[in-house]
């Protein structure tokens, strides 16, 4: 009898420990750590390319001037390896000689190093044969004479228009001195009584004697004359930046001197016949450090 309740007792016992609920939960092992990746950093994209220009405006010819802009940054400029100055803002104009080549090529360096290269065709002019009835000495009484003075006279020139002056004249649009009837004309071949003589490099305005001329922009002037040229007689050359200047031969009487600053439409002096003249006209001529110019082609028709 003790037996059997004995045997009850051991299944009663069995089934409890094997009821759902009463077995324990192992814990997992625990294990290492998952591993955390890194952020990975995006390389920097290159620096975009700087961006150079090198604009012109204008037609290349002859006995004409070409305004132009470079970007900032530019270290120099050259045309055909000759210097040319740039302005704080990166302006800047180049002219062609009367005799300029048909081509040319402009050069901007700038200061990484960096080169951009700039051919230019030059168109070719035309010019006229004119005789003159005056002698090749000009106001000299000989040719002994003419020889002895000239040499001092193309140094007084040279020095005028080797200053550098501080005006923006060369931006603004240029007006003639005076106006009147166009008695020679730039780029011309000329034959002084027989005698070749180099190109005229001015256009003449034929106005009666004592007539006002003024200033066809602003400038500085470099030289006034006092005593007459042979050639040039009261010589008057005003700077107007960047190495383009104005020349007034065969005045009258000069109303600057030296140093002074001028304005466009200021009067400078009154028109004559001094040095090698054959009647009152005004000469005016335009240069650009060493390349004669034509004032028609900055001025535009007379009158218009």
């Amino acid at each position: 009898m003790m037996a059997a309740a004995d045997g009850r007792c051991a299944a009663a016992l069995a089934l409890l420990i094997l009821a759902p609920g009463c077995v324990p939960v192992a814990e997992p092992e625990a294990g290492p750590a998952p591993a955390i990746a890194a952020p990975t950093s995006t390389p920097a994209p290159p620096p975009a390319p700087v961006r150079r220009e090198l604009v012109l405006s204008g037609a290349a010819e002859q006995g004409a001037v070409v305004t132009g802009r470079v970007s900032a940054g530019v270290r120099s400029l050259a045309l055909d390896g000759k210097p040319v100055p740039v302005a704080p803002d990166g302006g800047f104009l180049i002219g062609f000689d009367r005799d300029a080549g048909a081509q040319a090529e402009l050069v901007a360096t700038f200061a990484d190093g960096q080169r951009i290269r700039r051919p230019i065709a030059v168109a070719a002019g035309r010019w006229q044969l004119e005789h003159i009835n005056a002698p090749y000495r000009g106001s000299a009484s000989s040719d002994a004479e003419f020889a002895r003075r000239r040499p001092a006279e193309l140094a007084a020139i040279g020095a005028a228009r080797a200053r550098e002056v501080e005006s923006d004249g060369w931006r603004q649009a240029f007006r003639w001195p005076v106006m009147g009837r166009l008695s020679g004309f730039f780029g011309a071949q000329r034959i002084y009584q027989g005698k070749p003589g180099a190109y005229h490099s001015g256009t003449d305005i034929a106005v009666p004697a004592g007539t006002p001329f003024v200033a066809p922009a602003d400038g500085v002037v470099t030289l006034a004359a006092d005593a007459p040229f042979t050639l040039e007689g009261h010589l008057l050359i005003v700077d107007h930046g960047m190495g383009l200047s104005s020349a007034f031969l065969h005045c009258q009487r000069l109303d600057v001197k030296v140093g002074d600053r001028v304005v466009q439409g200021q009067r400078l002096g009154t028109v004559g016949r001094t040095g090698r003249a054959t009647g009152p006209h005004m000469h005016w001529g335009l240069s650009w450090r060493g390349s004669r110019l034509d004032p028609g082609k900055l001025a535009g028709p007379i009158g218009g």
